[in-house]
């Protein structure tokens, strides 16, 4: 049994799917009976998400590696397809982050962030293009933040990643464009979300870290992926805080610099102390940590979700509304004159 919204099982590819969102795009993919690979080092995890996959209907393969190494990911790629046909959907949802001033983090750390982060998603790409580009159709989502338009404190590495792939997404979608070709390629920008991100984080500061702002459940961040991977659109926003932070980047830079330079810091720490016994940055965390973090309380269940060409067109409207009332002002006043 399958989805009627499609011919036959879907193959889709989920990284970082041992916990947090990309275990939560899991089960929202196997409401469809869509057969699944999952990706991630924690085989604990994959385990579990794999049970969930099979309790809902879909089928699933554990492929315990790191997307750091393009070569391990390229050949989980090929059994994939080699036990559940052609790869239609690749959501490159993993990430590894430091939490800390950038003058308190250690280049090692800083560099597994971007590899993590960064090169995990070009490596991502890379197996998803080798395979989908020969056929000439699939989708690539990319799980990407409102980060990657405005950095915050305490995550520059996090935030230097995010804003890497918003690079390299750019111009991969122009090359896709050149080559007329039918694979799509969306981003999904996401709020914070309650993950176990924020207990398993190398964490550099004084008290237990939680998203800054408004905090949405991790299902929020997979229903708007999955819906994403059936379009060619370029992005998508997801909550009303995400909205915000791009829209304030494009249009305020220095109002945002002075806001989260006062807010940024205290906004990201919990009343808690912090313990820095384990983390997950360069060796896994053993045991099923789950999708949901310790922000159940108050996490939001739904957000808007917005096409980024929508949130574009309100920042030229307000963009272009603020130079006719200034220009209304000036004429104004020397009409006075």
């Amino acid at each position: 049994m399958h989805s009627p919204k499609f011919e036959r099982p879907r193959t889709i590819v989920i990284t970082g799917a041992s916990a947090g969102i990309g275990r939560a795009i899991a089960r929202e993919f196997a409401k469809e009976h869509a057969r699944i690979g999952l990706i991630a080092r924690n085989r604990d995890g994959l385990e579990a998400a794999r049970k969930e996959v099979e309790a809902l209907g879909g089928e699933a393969l554990v492929l315990a590696l790191d997307v750091s190494d393009y070569q391990a990911l390229d050949n989980a790629a090929s059994k994939i397809e080699e036990t559940f046909g052609p790869i239609d959907v690749w959501v490159n949802n993993a990430m590894n982050s430091v939490l800390g001033l950038f003058k308190d983090i250690d280049m090692d750390e800083f560099k597994r962030v971007t590899d993590v982060t960064y090169l995990g998603t070009v490596y991502g790409a890379k197996c998803a293009l080798n395979r989908m580009q020969p056929r000439n159709r699939g989708s690539i989502v990319f799980v990407g933040s409102a980060l990657a338009y405005r950095g915050i404190p305490l995550q520059t590495a996090y935030c230097g990643a995010k804003h890497a792939i918003e690079g390299f997404y750019d111009s991969l979608r122009a090359e896709l464009r050149h080559e007329k070709s039918n694979v799509k390629t969306t981003m999904v920008q996401l709020p914070g979300i309650n993950t176990t991100q924020f207990s398993l984080v190398r964490n550099k500061i004084d008290k237990a870290p939680r998203p800054m702002g408004t905090i949405y459940q991790p299902e929020v961040a997979a229903r708007a992926v999955v819906s994403a991977a059936d379009t060619n659109d370029r992005e998508y926003y997801v909550g009303m805080p995400a909205v915000q932070t791009i829209l304030g980047s494009k249009l305020f830079p220095g109002l945002m610099d002075v806001f989260l330079g006062k807010t940024g810091v205290s906004g990201q720490k919990t009343d808690r102390p912090a313990t820095h016994d384990k983390d997950y940055l360069f060796e896994t965390v053993p045991g099923d940590h789950g999708s949901h973090g310790d922000f159940d309380d108050t996490a939001k269940e739904s957000g808007i979700v917005v096409k980024g060409s929508t949130v574009r067109a309100l920042a030229s409207l307000i963009v272009f509304g603020t130079v006719i009332a200034t220009t209304s002002l000036i004429t104004s006043s020397l009409a006075r004159r």
